[in-house]
């Protein structure tokens, strides 16, 4: 039996213990892990681009009549003229009237948990195990009492009904987790936002639709999958072949064995 501490993320082992029991299990207890192509680069650089320009926006007016500067870090009083200038800058034109919500101001605490060294984790000393993730933004409720996960996904094309809660549910439930287990209330909806191409323009410049999608989330649901994805790796015994399973990988190796 597996009696090792257990670190588990959101992506890469929740999704892949729901996609495939077996390759999740010979990934995390034998290091074999699936065959990867090549990683694209235009994602991760969207994604930081699209952080550079939401936290142009991070600054708002608190529930005491106090603004926050994203880019000192420091809460200071505002005058009514500057707590209606954070009001109105607190999120990017094309989000608003669109989403709940305002950005969570406080940059310096975003930073760590955008980071998987310093982020968020949730702990079960009972299992010896942790989920950790690193969010890509998080938003905070009119009212201040509640933070709602936020994740930017840049894609070819506008996503169709249902795509977002079959390959984002797990990934936003967990969000949820790791803030309420860090003493951060979380509403029970979170955001995607997702930008796709709409147009080259002169000069090289290429224009995105961008397009938000609120998610109802279930923290405990996915601290029932974290638990039982645990579990199944501290059997002993290899999972047996999926027969003729809709995963690619072990159906590829199954037909390659045919040839031994």
């Amino acid at each position: 039996m597996n009696t090792n501490k257990i670190r588990l993320s959101p992506t890469s082992g929740l999704n892949l213990y729901r996609d495939c029991p077996r390759c999740f299990w010979l990934a995390y207890n034998k290091s074999v892990h699936r065959p990867r192509g090549i990683f694209p680069s235009l994602p991760g650089g969207m994604d930081l681009v699209i952080k550079d320009y939401f936290d142009q926006y991070r600054g708002t007016k608190n529930t005491k009549g106090q603004a926050h500067s994203a880019s000192s870090g420091q809460v200071h009083s505002a005058s009514s003229g500057q707590a209606s200038l954070f009001e109105e800058t607190n999120l990017p034109p094309e989000l608003e009237g669109k989403v709940e919500g305002k950005l969570m101001p406080d940059l310096k605490l975003m930073n760590e948990w955008r980071n998987w060294r310093t982020g968020l984790v949730y702990k079960d000393d009972k299992l010896n195990a942790e989920l950790f993730g690193a969010l890509d933004d998080c938003m905070i409720t009119e009212d201040g009492k509640y933070y709602i996960p936020l994740d930017y996904k840049t894609r070819g094309s506008a996503p169709r009904e249902g795509d977002s809660e079959r390959y984002y549910q797990t990934q936003l439930d967990s969000y949820g987790l790791l803030l309420e287990s860090n003493g951060y209330p979380v509403a029970n909806f979170a955001y995607l936002v997702y930008y796709y191409p709409e147009e080259v323009n002169r000069g090289g410049i290429v224009s995105f639709n961008v397009k938000p999608v609120k998610i109802m989330i279930d923290h405990e649901r996915v601290r029932k999958l974290f638990e039982d994805a645990v579990n199944f790796l501290r059997n002993d015994p290899l999972p047996e072949h999926h027969s003729r399973s809709e995963c690619e990988f072990c159906v590829w190796n199954e037909r390659m064995l045919e040839f031994d």
